[in-house]
């Protein structure tokens, strides 16, 4: 499914270390299963030919990752970023979160991911699989090999993916692609024609199954904050399990509206969660509500963009027509 073949990744790496221009790499390491893929750091290149990976489980965004890798050393880092991943990228230099110098990046062209519990749920006791696009075989254990559309096992981020053009890259791989119309607001406005109850209900069901892993947070690359509120001995919230039901709520309600107009929209939070929380909803949400009251805006579009809400002008919105909309949607 992937336009450019692992191999191709390999070569450039290694290419860049041995000429001197970074001392180490950010990729994906091979794991037991072909799904098993774990974001690491190379330093040689027997180490990315042995165990570098490059295949349609490698959807680890890894923008963040750079706050304390650029910070480790002054040598520069390599990093392959596909489209969506530029988008964090850039909103991070935005933020001044790590020095754009201390980073190579080479932009990779992706085909879409797969969504690992779609994959489980189609198939038990899963190997390995291959992909041509249109259809993937999934090598089973037990059952021989099963094939299924490939469109039934993407990930959601990549089924309604936003862009496939990097907007931040120091040498390509490959073709580039555009920003796409695609349908990631229709979730949202589903959830919008609900009546208040059901969108309790809804929200109720699925935030009561977070058991406060954090993990949505330590992977969100618009949460970089040196201390967490959640992290706060003081704060009577920190790194447990909710106690009651506002509690399930309040950490992910607070969190949202912290990245609030600096979300690009990666999905991380959601391909993270144990519990397979659709925490993207949340912040899509926001997107959506801003692009409507202040017009269309893309975090991490380009470096130094003001986001809407951190930059008045006299045709604002007034805060009168939240509360209309909210009468509306009600």
């Amino acid at each position: 499914m992937q336009e450019i073949k692992r191999d191709v990744l390999v070569n450039k790496a290694s290419e860049l270390l041995a000429a001197g221009t970074v001392d180490r790499v950010l990729g994906w390491r091979v794991g037991e299963f072909d799904y098993d893929v774990t974001p690491s750091v190379f330093s040689s290149a027997e180490e990315l030919e042995k165990e570098f990976v490059w295949n349609d489980f490698c959807g680890a965004n890894f923008s963040k990752y750079l706050v304390k890798e650029t910070a480790k050393s002054d040598a520069k880092v390599l990093v392959f970023l596909k489209p969506c991943d530029t988008y964090s990228f850039n909103q991070l230099l935005t933020e001044h979160r790590f020095d754009r110098e201390k980073v190579y990046v080479v932009g990779v062209p992706c085909g879409g991911m797969i969504d690992v519990k779609k994959l489980k749920e189609k198939a038990q006791s899963v190997l390995s699989s291959e992909s041509d696009g249109e259809q993937t075989v999934i090598h089973t254990l037990y059952d021989g090999d099963i094939k299924v559309n490939t469109a039934e096992l993407l990930a959601e981020r990549c089924a309604n993916c936003k862009s496939k053009k990097h907007v931040a890259y120091d040498e390509l791989l490959g073709s580039d692609g555009d920003v796409l119309d695609s349908h990631r607001f229709d979730e949202v406005e589903r959830l919008e024609k609900m009546t208040p109850g059901e969108r309790f209900t809804f929200w109720q069901n699925e935030l009561s199954r977070c058991i406060r892993c954090n993990a949505c947070r330590d992977v969100c690359p618009a949460c970089t904050c040196e201390k967490c509120v959640f992290d706060n001995p003081n704060s009577g919230v920190e790194n447990k399990a909710a106690a009651n039901s506002f509690e399930e709520k309040m950490f992910h309600i607070i969190r949202a509206f912290h990245v609030v107009g600096r979300c690009t929209d990666c999905g991380e939070c959601s391909r993270v969660c144990p519990q397979h929380i659709p925490l993207h909803l949340l912040n899509r949400k926001f997107i959506k509500d801003i692009d409507e009251l202040y017009g269309d805006y893309q975090a991490g579009a380009e470096v130094g963009n003001r986001a809407p809400i951190v930059n008045y002008s006299l045709d604002d919105a007034e805060p009168s027509e939240a509360v209309e909309r909210g009468d509306v949607n009600a």
